[in-house]
């Protein structure tokens, strides 16, 4: 997935109200804000002083001139949009390039199933069950390279769970896709401190048959793309 138009660096002098962030542009020291595409918590990833890489736009209808897509790390990167991952996932999916579900030609977006809700992905080939993906985006770490999911309490994540579960239970295939949206990881876990119903939705839905997969990214300034399975330690 390529960024729309070249990202520009600032630096970070906070983040509020959840979709905001305030920043100094590198280029002319001016202060503005920026959509911060993110309703997490950002642990580690939103601190005073940190270099940020910002999507200017020039759409009208849009009242935010910069949209915040990375932060640099030591030696590393991470993606903050929230977004950017189901359009990792979809183009890796549609290349055939997640060898677990190669085998599936057929790649539906946003396909309503469960209770009232869309899974991020439909995966059918002829002769095969359905396969229902959901993704989600990870970029929570606490020590060494240990990616972690989620970084707050997230109801909505737990069911998405059970409602894999029960595609499962109708005959079909499931599968939660974890895609780390940081380059200094090569391990993922849950994160049960943060949300313990989370990881008890979690074994729930592996005792049910659903599949966990999860991937790194290759992240530039230019660009985010799928890169390689890493372990989960359950």
């Amino acid at each position: 997935m390529r960024f729309q138009t070249p990202l520009i660096p600032a630096r970070l002098i906070r983040r509020y109200k959840r979709f905001l962030a305030d920043v100094v542009l590198e280029s002319d020291g001016r202060e503005v804000t920026a959509h911060c595409p993110n309703p997490g918590a950002m642990l580690g990833l939103a601190d005073e002083g940190m270099r940020v890489w910002l999507e200017p736009n020039d759409d009208p209808k849009k009242k935010l001139k910069f949209g915040w897509r990375l932060v640099e790390l030591e030696g590393a990167m991470a993606g903050i949009d929230t977004a950017v991952p189901n359009r990792v996932v979809g183009e890796a999916l549609r290349a055939g390039a997640v060898s677990e579900v190669a085998d599936y030609s057929g790649v539906k977006a946003e396909v309503q199933y469960g209770k009232n809700s869309r899974v991020d992905f439909l995966l059918t080939e002829a002769g095969k069950p359905d396969l229902y993906l959901e993704v989600k985006n990870v970029h929570l770490l606490r020590k060494g390279t240990l990616a972690e999911f989620p970084d707050c309490v997230t109801a909505r994540g737990a069911k998405h769970l059970d409602e894999l579960s029960d595609m499962v239970r109708q005959g079909h295939r499931a599968v939660m896709f974890y895609l780390v949206q940081r380059t200094d990881c090569d391990q993922f876990a849950l994160a049960r401190d943060l949300d313990p119903a989370y990881g008890v939705a979690f074994d729930r839905a592996r005792d049910a048959g659903v599949d966990a997969l999860c991937y790194d990214t290759r992240i530039t300034t230019e660009a985010v793309t799928i890169g390689k399975p890493i372990a989960i330690i359950e």
